[in-house]
């Protein structure tokens, strides 16, 4: 049962230029493992554009939006050994997802030269009645 669904697109410059200009804000919004990854890549800001996307597009399949003390942070995407891309939360928003019984988490991510886009669809238990 879908819980909810979230999208989001950006530039890809506008990221690079506030990553560039904001003094640790690449540590506030992306984990460890994420910086890695995006670092590791031939034109990191494609991949750190598709992650701030991610995470945009997961407040929004929240239905929150960034109410109730949410961080950037607490939502990571991975790649696993075929490079799909999979969700894993942490802090409040993994209590969130805990207390909403949110079961399961898909996340797709695309980018191009200018643009990056998220879609993350959250889908919780069915309930019986």
């Amino acid at each position: 049962m879908i819980f909810g669904a979230g999208t989001d697109i950006i530039e890809v410059q506008r990221v690079e230029d506030k990553l560039l200009r904001t003094g640790g804000l690449k540590d506030r919004l992306f984990t460890a493992r994420e910086i890695a990854y995006c670092e590791s890549k031939h034109r990191p800001a494609l991949h750190f554009a598709a992650r701030f996307a991610a995470k945009e597009a997961f407040l929004k399949a929240m239905g929150t939006g960034w109410s109730g003390g949410h961080k950037f942070s607490e939502i990571e995407v991975v790649n696993n050994a075929l490079g799909k891309p999979e969700l894993f939360v942490h802090g409040k928003v993994r209590e969130f997802c805990e207390t909403h019984g949110i079961a399961a988490m898909e996340v797709s991510l695309t980018h191009i030269k200018d643009v990056a886009s998220a879609v993350v669809v959250l889908e919780k238990e069915p309930t019986s009645t």
